[in-house]
């Protein structure tokens, strides 16, 4: 073997010390592992050995029912949440100045409070103001606990789309406007034929995030009397003092989180399959 060819093999080679410490991940990652795998074996024994049949064939209809109004929050909320928050990235990236700064604080405000307090503030809060409200031909809204939490879900997760749209947005290269505008285009056209189809690939797996964050957040309406997963998951409990019923909920609510990242997986996969060539 010739000198070129060991020195090439020395230096392919890491060194001692890294070596180490790719050994003491792997332990670590190995150890991490087994943990999850003992702590999976022991919630799936305790679910077996605490299993009552008589609670679950009683409750968990009612479970179902509960997982039925979670769905309808996330996606009425996130949907809703959606159309709100591109204007509001609209009047975020505005060249008015008063625009752009009440935007910035309505961002700021949702994002920086936590989701509990705004659905109690909203809540509680309308029922001060009854007879204005009554006034104002809108109280036979906010009496309902489902439309409080629900106006506060598309207001909170409009905040939070409201920037991953705006950063999508300012991601596309300024050559786009300027191409689009030597072919004529009107700066509208431009937005919404150019640019926000671009923008929202880029803002697909942030997205996807957010709604995930939503299904796990949702569970804060059962706080307010409103009978989703969660909250009939309590009833059961306060009935039974059975826990398995909220390891059953939480089963729930890992499916439909990995679902979600499946599903969102594939599509991100698909829309983007152009950008691997």
């Amino acid at each position: 073997m010739s000198d070129t060819t060991a020195g090439m093999i020395a230096a392919r080679k890491p060194p001692p010390q890294a070596r180490k410490r790719w050994g003491a991940a792997r332990i670590a990652g190995v150890g991490l592992c087994a943990i999850w795998v003992v702590l999976g074996i022991a919630l799936v024994a305790s679910l077996f050995s605490g299993y009552d049949a008589d609670v679950f064939n009683r409750y968990m209809p009612r479970m179902i029912e509960g997982l039925w109004v979670t769905a309808k929050l996330v996606v009425l909320s996130v949907s809703a949440g959606a159309v709100l928050a591109l204007f509001v990235a609209l009047a975020r990236m505005s060249d008015n100045w008063i625009v752009s700064k009440l935007a910035f604080v309505y961002v700021y405000a949702f994002r920086g409070t936590p989701l509990l307090g705004q659905v109690f503030l909203l809540y509680y809060g309308a029922g001060q103001f009854v007879d204005y409200l009554e006034a104002a031909g809108v109280w036979w809204f906010f009496r309902e606990a489902y439309n409080c939490v629900l106006l506060t879900f598309i207001l909170n997760t409009a905040a939070y789309q409201a920037e991953i749209f705006k950063t999508s947005i300012e991601s596309i290269p300024r050559g786009q406007w300027e191409a689009a505008s030597s072919l004529g285009l009107h700066k509208a056209q431009t937005f919404w034929k150019i640019i926000l189809p671009q923008a929202l690939i880029t803002a697909l797996r942030p997205l996807g995030n957010e709604i995930i964050l939503m299904v796990k957040s949702s569970a804060v309406a059962s706080v307010v009397t409103v009978f989703d997963l969660m909250g009939a998951t309590k009833l059961a409990f306060s009935r039974t003092y059975d826990f398995n019923v909220y390891m059953w909920a939480a089963i729930i609510y890992l499916m439909i989180v990995e679902t979600l990242r499946r599903v969102w997986a594939v599509l991100e996969r698909r829309l983007t399959r152009h950008l691997e060539r």
